[in-house]
C-alpha cells in the first residue's frame, strides 16, 4: 500500500484473548517455551515501507491463554501462541500469563528470528511476554499493588500477580511504546467484592502510562481490561490517559454487536454469567495515542465472529479484536490537544475515590475481624499454658494430665493463630495501599478544582 502525502504510519492492531480451550496447532510455528498459562498476546506485522511516504500495516496480535497447562489438549495450546510470528509480515508479540519453561529461549528460532522478553513476577508468573521482529529497545514491569486475595484459590488472581508489561520498539525512526495488561477479573457483577480492586489497577495503570510515555511517538495499549465501556475504572482511564478507545473512534466496523468481545453464542462462554447481558459484554480493548508529532487514526476495526481458520472451534472464549490505525507524522509538534473537560474529570475522579474508599472500609472491617481471631487464638494458648502449669503441679498429687488433649488444643490454637496473623498482616497492607490511592485522588481533585479553568 503506497503512501502519498506527508508520510504516514498505517498500523494494524489486532487482539485475541484465548480461554482455557483447546486450540489446533499450525505444524512449523510451535510455541514450546509456553508451558501453561498464556492470556493476550499482541502480534504486530510488518507490510511496506514506501519513503518518504511510508505505511506499515502492524497487526497486534492478543491472546489470553489461561489454564493451557489443564486443557484436553494442552500440548497444540502451546504451540498455536507461535502461529502469528510464523508469518514473514508479523512483528511483535506480546503474552498475558505465559509461564515460560526450559524451551523459552527457542521461541526466538521457532517465530523465524524474533527477539523474546519475558516479565517474571508473580507465584505462577505474571505470563507477559512479548516477541517483536523489531528491537526491542528497553522494557519495563510493574506489577499492581492490589491483586484480590491469596485465599480465594477458585480465582487465582493473586497468584498470577497482575500487572503491567511495557516493550519500547523503533520502527522507521518512530518510538512506539507498547503496553499489555490483564486486570482483575469481575467474577460477579452484582455482588463484585474485587471491584476496588480493579479501580486501584486502573488507577495505578493510568499513572504507569503517563509516566513511562512521555517520549514515546505512539502510545498503544492492549489487553483485557475486564470492565465494561462505561464502567468507572475504563473511564478514569481514558479521561486521565487520553487514549482512544478504537471501537468508538473507527470509521468502519465488521464484528460482533457492539464490539462485544465475550459473546453467548461462543461455545466456551459461561452462558449464565452471560444471561443479563444478550448480545454480550466487551471487556478486551484496544486503546491508543500519539505524541505531539504525530497523528493517529482508527481506519478499521474488526472481531472475529466465529471459529479459527480450519477448526471447528473459536480462538478463545473472547473474540480477537483487529484494529487498523492510521499514524502521520505532522512534521512539527502540534499543538495542545483540549483533553477531557475539568468537571468530567472531577465527576470521574470523584467515583473512582468513592469505590476506593469503599474498599477502603471492607478491608479495615477484615483487618480487624482477623486481628480479634489472632488476639482470642492468643488468649487461647495462653488459658492453655496456665492450665498445663496448674496440671503439672497436680501430677504430685497423682492425678493424670491429658497430654493428648492439650496437644491437640493448642496445635489447633497456634494453626489459627498463624493464620489470623498472615490475614491481618495482608489487609493491613491492602488498608495501606487503599488509604494512600485514596490519597492520591484526594490530592489530584484538590489540583483539578484549583484549576477549573484547565482541561
Amino acid at each position: 500500500m503506497r503512501g502519498t502525502g506527508s508520510p504516514g504510519l498505517c498500523l494494524r492492531f489486532q487482539g485475541l484473548r484465548l480461554g482455557a480451550l483447546p486450540v489446533p496447532s499450525t505444524p512449523g510455528v510451535a510455541c514450546r517455551g509456553v508451558t501453561r498459562t498464556v492470556q493476550w498476546i499482541c502480534l504486530i506485522y510488518f507490510a511496506y515501507v514506501n519513503l518518504p511516504s511510508f505505511f506499515f500495516f502492524l497487526p497486534v496480535f492478543c491472546v489470553d491463554n489461561s489454564g493451557v497447562g489443564f486443557s484436553p489438549a494442552a500440548a497444540s495450546r502451546r504451540e498455536r501462541p507461535g502461529v502469528g510470528l510464523g508469518r514473514e509480515e508479523r512483528a511483535v508479540q506480546s503474552c498475558e500469563q505465559a509461564e515460560v519453561g526450559a524451551e523459552g529461549t527457542e521461541q526466538g528460532q521457532r517465530t523465524r528470528g524474533t527477539r523474546d522478553w519475558v516479565f517474571l513476577r508473580g507465584v505462577i508468573g505474571s505470563g507477559l511476554c512479548i516477541f517483536s521482529k523489531f528491537p526491542i529497545l528497553d522494557t519495563l514491569l510493574y506489577q499492581y499493588s492490589l491483586n484480590g486475595y491469596p485465599y480465594m484459590l477458585q480465582h487465582g488472581d493473586w497468584f498470577c500477580g497482575k500487572s503491567v508489561g511495557l516493550a519500547v520498539i523503533k520502527i522507521s525512526g518512530i518510538v512506539f511504546n507498547v503496553y499489555v495488561t490483564h486486570l482483575h477479573a469481575e467474577y460477579c457483577r452484582e455482588k463484585d467484592a474485587y471491584l476496588p480492586h480493579r479501580v486501584v489497577q486502573a488507577w495505578e495503570l493510568l499513572q504507569f502510562i503517563r509516566h513511562t510515555s512521555k517520549a514515546a511517538d505512539v502510545v498503544l495499549l492492549g489487553g483485557d481490561l475486564n470492565m465494561h465501556p462505561q464502567d468507572v475504572g475504563i473511564r478514569l482511564l481514558r479521561c486521565w490517559t487520553g487514549l482512544r478507545d478504537a471501537f468508538t473512534e473507527t470509521k468502519r466496523f465488521e464484528g460482533c454487536e457492539d464490539g462485544c468481545t465475550l459473546i453467548p453464542s461462543n461455545r466456551f462462554t459461561v452462558k449464565s454469567e452471560l444471561q443479563p447481558f444478550p448480545l454480550g459484554i466487551r471487556i478486551d480493548y484496544i486503546l491508543y495515542k500519539a505524541g505531539s508529532s504525530f497523528t493517529v487514526k482508527c481506519e478499521e476495526l474488526q472481531t472475529t465472529t466465529g471459529t479459527a481458520p480450519g477448526t471447528d472451534i473459536p480462538y478463545s472464549d473472547h473474540e480477537a479484536v483487529m484494529a487498523t490505525l492510521h499514524v502521520q507524522r505532522t512534521g512539527q509538534a502540534a499543538g495542545v490537544t483540549p483533553g477531557t473537560a475539568v468537571p468530567a474529570l472531577v465527576e470521574v475522579l470523584s467515583e473512582a475515590r468513592t469505590e476506593v474508599r469503599v474498599g477502603l472500609l471492607a478491608a479495615r472491617r477484615q483487618r480487624y475481624s482477623s486481628g480479634r481471631m489472632a488476639l482470642l487464638a492468643l488468649l487461647l494458648l495462653l488459658l492453655q499454658a496456665a492450665a498445663a502449669l496448674g496440671a503439672l503441679a497436680g501430677l504430685a498429687d497423682g492425678q493424670p494430665f491429658p497430654k493428648l488433649s492439650f496437644a491437640l488444643l493448642a496445635f489447633l490454637a497456634l494453626g489459627v493463630l498463624l493464620l489470623a496473623t498472615g490475614l491481618h498482616l495482608f489487609h493491613t497492607i491492602e488498608v495501606k495501599m487503599l488509604q494512600g490511592t485514596e490519597e492520591q485522588m484526594r490530592m489530584a481533585l484538590g489540583v483539578l478544582q484549583e484549576r477549573p479553568g484547565r482541561s
